[in-house]
């Protein structure tokens, strides 16, 4: 009999999670450019991210979190849409005004916040949320769209004019500038948004609202002023792990995908000396945005809209800092694939940390879900509330990830694979090997787990859609012509 009523108290307890969450009325949607796992709520020992971290602590991290894409254009155009780069064929970057005519998937698109003015939304944003703002036309009001801020008449410590065998051009440089906070885009982004959510709330607080702020920093050049650089000594800052002989288990394929143009390449900066500045501006960087993000966060909790907004914010893809000896976004590994992704709000469980592979194509049909709207058929990824009314629900999904046609990385709790479109494999088991040096791809054990996560990868490899580009890499100029 007591066994009896301990299981019915487990079932009415388990009832209960599963119908906790609160429904809320609006959304504060915040991106950010090229930010990866340096933050102090995902364990980094250099990070100092106190805002960041203080919305983890009032919401679920999702530390296994990963882009579609390893590149902005691609990787915005899916989470906007709800559509996969294999569905689409958006696998480089694209004017954001040509999504919709880029290919048959995406002629009758119904973007995130167009859907969510069908449903009686307001949606206001500012700043990089697709790659060019708002140039696609969705939002009812748009503040400035995509700058990374003024720059200086000289490079400081890295110009690809330099070298005669450089792989197209990038804006990748470091150091202190501008003087003020003022003359950074990002800073008035978040003026922006912060007038917004005060004059919503002041007006039409009634109205559900969408709000949307695109920060662009840390995205190169790793230009922020002075006070921010000064809050991290290079001389005590710990280095990502690199081994040197890495590539040596690669496939060729990958040697030729994975060369991406947003150099420097290791060997100089190695030579230089550069690396603890490099990670020293990054860093300033991604506390410089925390520090806007915080503002972001003030003005919602004095906002008559705090108890009923639900926040989501997320990356559109991550960056090596050093990581397999490069510093570039732009691969199918770990450190390019990985995004913060946060949620908290009306109902949200504080404080928790989920590990299930989840991705940023499940955004679009997780805040349906939660706003308690219909659910749009076309989206290809699956709701998260799952796994924000309990931590360890069955998951036996995986994170997909894209870098041009035939090219997927999936990733699992402990497993990423890798498989590019002439078949090559790469295997990396995290569990036991974090930083993805040894590829266990071409080892007898490793097949039964090749064989169960293949049944994951998308059953089509759309041609690469009109508009669709990416030209730098000599591999890419012949894949996406």
């Amino acid at each position: 009999m007591r066994s009896s009523i301990y299981l019915v108290c487990l079932a009415a307890q388990a009832i209960l999670t599963m119908t906790s969450l609160a429904k809320p009325r609006h959304v504060l949607f915040i991106a950010i450019d090229d930010l990866n796992g340096y933050l102090g709520c995902l364990g980094d020992p250099n990070a100092q991210t106190p805002h960041l971290d203080r919305l983890a602590e009032r919401g679920v991290l999702f530390t296994n979190a990963h882009c579609q894409a390893p590149i902005c254009g691609p990787s915005r155009a899916s989470l906007m849409t709800g559509l996969l780069p294999s569905t689409t064929g958006i696998y480089g970057q694209i004017q954001d005004a040509k999504i919709r005519e880029a290919s048959p998937a995406t002629q009758e698109v119904v973007f995130l916040p167009d859907y969510l003015e069908q449903h009686g939304y307001r949606t206001l944003g500012c700043g990089k949320l697709f790659h060019q703002g708002d140039r696609a036309k969705v939002f009812d009001r748009f503040g400035h769209g995509t700058n990374f801020g003024p720059k200086p008449e000289r490079r400081f410590h890295y110009d690809p004019a330099w070298f005669e065998d450089r792989l197209g051009n990038t804006q990748t440089d470091w150091g202190a500038y501008p003087d003020a906070d003022e003359a950074m885009p990002d800073h008035q982004t978040a003026a922006w948004v912060v007038a917004a959510l005060r004059d919503h709330g002041a007006q039409q607080a009634d109205q559900p609202l969408f709000l949307a702020a695109g920060f662009c920093r840390p995205h190169v050049p790793w230009y922020v002023p002075p006070p921010w650089l000064d809050r991290y000594d290079r001389g005590s800052l710990r280095l990502p792990p690199y081994q040197k002989d890495d590539w040596d288990d690669l496939p060729e394929i990958s040697r030729r995908v994975n060369v991406a143009p947003a150099m420097p390449a290791m060997d100089w900066v190695l030579e230089h000396g550069h690396w603890p500045a490099i990670l020293q501006a990054y860093l300033a960087s991604v506390t410089f945005t925390d520090h806007q993000v915080g503002k972001l966060l003030d003005a919602l909790d004095a906002s008559p809209l705090a108890k009923e907004t639900l926040i989501v914010l997320w990356s559109d893809h991550g960056y090596h800092l050093g990581e397999k000896g490069r510093f570039a976004k732009q691969a199918l590994w770990q450190e390019a694939t990985r995004v913060p992704l946060l949620i908290a709000g009306p109902g949200i469980p504080a404080g928790r940390k989920v590990a299930a592979p989840v991705q940023l194509l499940d955004l679009y049909p997780t805040l349906l879900d939660l706003l308690g709207l219909p659910p749009n058929a076309r989206n290809e990824g699956r709701s998260l509330r799952p796994l924000l009314e309990n931590p360890s629900p069955p998951w036996p999904h995986v994170a997909l990830t894209t870098y041009g046609p035939g090219n997927h990385a999936l990733q699992s709790l402990h497993h990423r694979y890798i498989r590019y479109e002439d078949g090559s494999e790469e295997l990396y088991d995290h569990s036991v090997d974090p930083h993805e040096w040894d590829n266990l791809a071409g080892k007898t054990a490793s097949t039964a787990i090749k064989e169960a996560m293949r049944a994951h990868f998308p059953k089509r490899d759309a041609p690469n859609a009109r508009h669709s580009r990416y030209d730098f890499n000599a591999y890419f100029r012949e894949a996406l012509r």
